[in-house]
């Protein structure tokens, strides 16, 4: 599979090695090339620097060919506007973004982007273990 990440910080530099370690085809696209240096130097797949927001820098990362674009950087609305041009513009099958405001978790799945909200799922594992419907060790 192709997939896209934009972001180079923790999550994304994580999700890339993992994935290009199962053996798919890796593009991280990120503004400060100093990012990069998270994926190592044995790193398979490719490095775009540039913004997410920028149709061209997208172009340029191979979304149009990608399986899939996963936007998981530190901000809400980019994580937005680069999953919505990815997927209305660019045509990538499956276009996923992190968002942390959990009011517009709902909102933006109706308009067709899969989302993650890690205060979401956060809060939910919390009250599992608070109140012992799960267990701390799981």
């Amino acid at each position: 599979m192709k997939v896209v990440i934009l972001g180079c910080g923790r999550l994304g530099a994580y999700l890339a090695l993992r994935l290009a370690g199962l053996g798919h085809h890796v593009t991280v696209i990120d503004q400060d090339p100093a990012a990069f240096a998270r994926l190592g130097d044995d790193f398979p797949g490719r490095t775009v620097v540039g913004t997410g927001i920028d149709e061209e820098v997208l172009r340029r990362a191979g979304v149009a060919e990608a399986d899939a674009f996963i936007a998981v950087t530190n901000w809400d609305n980019t994580n937005v506007m680069a999953a919505q041009v990815a997927r209305e513009i660019l045509g990538v099958p499956r276009a996923i973004c992190r968002l942390y405001d959990p009011l517009r978790d709902e909102f933006y799945r109706s308009l067709g982007l899969e989302t993650v909200c890690p205060t979401l799922w956060g809060a939910q594992r919390i009250e599992e273990i608070l109140y012992g419907s799960a267990t701390a060790a799981e």
